[in-house]
């Protein structure tokens, strides 16, 4: 069993009604299939980024849950002809998400000991006065000039 995240938008003036609607299908699929249907998020009423079926605002849900690989295409196919559900994404979560809070905090083999800080710029010193010309001074190791 996996664990994964599916949030999907309905049109701005949902009700209790319409959330309950696109939660029940996606609980009909997950649970036959031996998952578990994790906590609900509404975010409420949210101003799109761009304008999708002339309407510029959805009511946003995320949804958790513990299913089956196989059962995120069937969720997938099901959101897509559900007159309800303007968007929907359903994402697999990544494994930190599963470990318990005290594993969480603590530190991975990857993870770097101290946080990056960007580097401080060193103080400008005085730059010293380069010659413009190598000295002439020095006539032996010279080439001959060509005749």
């Amino acid at each position: 069993m996996r664990e994964y995240e599916c949030m999907f938008i309905l049109p701005a003036e949902a009700d209790e009604a319409t959330v309950g609607t696109a939660v029940d299908r996606i609980t009909k699929i997950v649970e036959p299939a031996g998952g578990s249907v994790g906590e609900l998020d509404r975010w409420g009423r949210r101003r799109f980024a761009f304008e999708i079926d002339h309407e510029t605002e959805g009511y946003y849900v995320v949804l958790r849950f513990r299913a089956d690989p196989s059962v995120q295409a069937e969720i997938d196919r099901v959101l897509n002809i559900a007159d309800e559900v303007i968007r929907h994404k359903v994402i697999q979560l990544p494994d930190a998400a599963l470990a318990p809070p005290e594993v969480r905090g603590a530190r991975s083999s990857r993870a770097p000991a101290q946080p990056v800080r960007p580097a401080e710029p060193a103080e400008a010193e005085p730059a010293e006065a380069e010659p413009a010309e190598p000295e002439a001074a020095d006539q032996s190791s010279a080439s001959p000039a060509p005749a």
